[in-house]
């Protein structure tokens, strides 16, 4: 599979985690042909197919063909609903994607899924997510280089601060050199 878009669902089970939700899919007793990708709570995402591989979980076969399935968990709800928010766009900005890529289950085959951000009949929380999405996407994006252009702008400053003969201009071309490198995603020094 080649995706396109990222279904959002949510798992109508009030009490179940990521590893209950994981572990029902292998389960001897279930004989539904629903999957997904990936299903997050309120302290693990677990991968549960490769998103390179058709999940059946849209209910419409151009979303099992072209979406990567998400499901949250609805128990300890609001702490899963924010690392689903983090992991979300941590996929977003890993592809170059933005939350236009974002869909509902309901968008795929009208089902009142993820339920709980339709708590109105509107589909506000639905509003509210996506809002939550792209402010941390934005977040993700305000530092982006690569580690490479960011060692070599790195490697400059060693140099100056090599030249340097005081202790305030040393320290602040090691400030500059660490952000340079959070921008970068790398460790600092």
């Amino acid at each position: 599979m080649a995706p396109s878009t990222i279904t959002i669902h949510g798992t109508a089970n009030p009490t179940s985690t990521a590893k209950n939700e994981r572990g029902w899919l292998t389960n001897p007793t279930n004989n539904r042909t629903a999957s997904y990708h990936y299903v997050v709570d309120a302290v693990d995402i677990i991968e549960v197919i490769p998103s390179t591989e058709v999940a059946y979980h849209s209910g419409d076969s151009e979303g099992n063909r072209s979406s990567i399935g998400v499901e949250i968990c609805e128990s300890n709800y609001d702490q899963s609903l924010s690392n689903a928010v983090k992991f979300i766009a941590k996929m977003l900005n890993d592809r170059g994607w933005g939350v236009d890529r974002l869909r509902r289950h309901h968008d795929w085959s009208g089902k009142n899924c993820p339920r709980l951000m339709n708590n109105d009949g509107r589909w506000s929380g639905w509003e509210a997510f996506k809002n939550e999405v792209q402010a941390e996407l934005k977040r993700l994006r305000r530092y982006k280089m690569s580690p490479d252009d960011a060692n070599k702008i790195i490697k400059f400053l060693g140099v100056a601060w090599e030249l340097s003969s005081d202790e305030a201009s040393k320290n602040e071309f090691n400030r500059l050199a660490n952000e340079l490198r959070k921008a970068s995603n790398q460790s600092e020094q």
